[in-house]
């Protein structure tokens, strides 16, 4: 009788393991490279502590503009790391590897994405309580300032792929991406930062957390077909 070997024992990856390989893979090939995270983070941090020093020290000035100033800093970093996002996988083949899994590829790049946030905006937002010290913001604007970042930076990085897709393989690609990310991050800024500057004049923010939440919920649907569908492009 024949043996039958652990190769053929072992089950078959479902959805949420092909999910979470992704995801683990990204995640600990970030931390080889943690210079690269850490440099987005040194990044947010001195863009946004530069702002007080040319503003001057008026207090309200500062506490005005400090939610909008941390959002622009948190946008600007999310887009270091964006450009590397498919273009290592493009280069040594496991991008190809990829589109040729047994999983969906939307599902795929969606694992990449949650890998990105983690390694980009889940940093940027613990961060943020300690630079909205130095705006003077009060402890219950900064919890409002990290709940929109909590919110928005996922968004942020579902934008993201898709300019990373649409990108992969082309020489100065991390200009263009940029250029077709920004744009559509705007809504983003503005309703983060809007449910900072609506707590502090004391009106309600369930509007502007709602719209982010919309935001993401659209993004996280449709940006990941988006994002592949681009991929299959560019490989063909």
């Amino acid at each position: 009788m024949a043996r039958v070997t652990d190769v053929e024992l072992l089950p078959p990856v479902s959805l949420w393991g092909g999910l979470r390989c992704v995801v683990v893979r990204d995640v600990r090939l970030a931390w080889r490279r943690r210079s690269d995270s850490l440099s987005a983070l040194v990044f947010f941090l001195m863009v946004a502590s530069l702002f007080p020093l040319g503003v001057g020290p008026e207090p309200q000035l500062l506490r005005s503009m400090g939610a909008g100033v941390v959002w622009v800093a948190a946008l600007l970093a999310s887009m270091l790391s964006l450009s590397r996002l498919f273009s290592d996988d493009f280069q040594d083949g496991t991008l190809e590897q990829l589109l040729l899994s047994a999983h969906p590829l939307p599902l795929l790049v969606l694992g990449k994405v949650m890998a990105h946030w983690v390694v980009s905006g889940a940093l940027l937002t613990l961060m943020s309580p300690l630079l909205a010290l130095q705006f003077g913001l009060s402890p219950s604007a900064s919890g409002v300032l990290m709940l929109s970042l909590l919110l928005g930076t996922p968004v942020l990085s579902l934008f993201g792929v898709i300019g990373a897709a649409l990108t992969v393989g082309l020489r100065g690609g991390g200009v263009l991406l940029s250029l077709l990310v920004l744009p559509l991050c705007i809504p983003v800024l503005i309703f983060g930062a809007g449910a900072v500057e609506a707590h502090a004049g004391g009106l309600g923010v369930a509007g502007h957390f709602s719209l982010l939440g919309a935001l993401f919920a659209l993004t996280l649907v449709g940006a990941p077909w988006v994002a592949a569908a681009a991929l299959r492009i560019a490989l063909e």
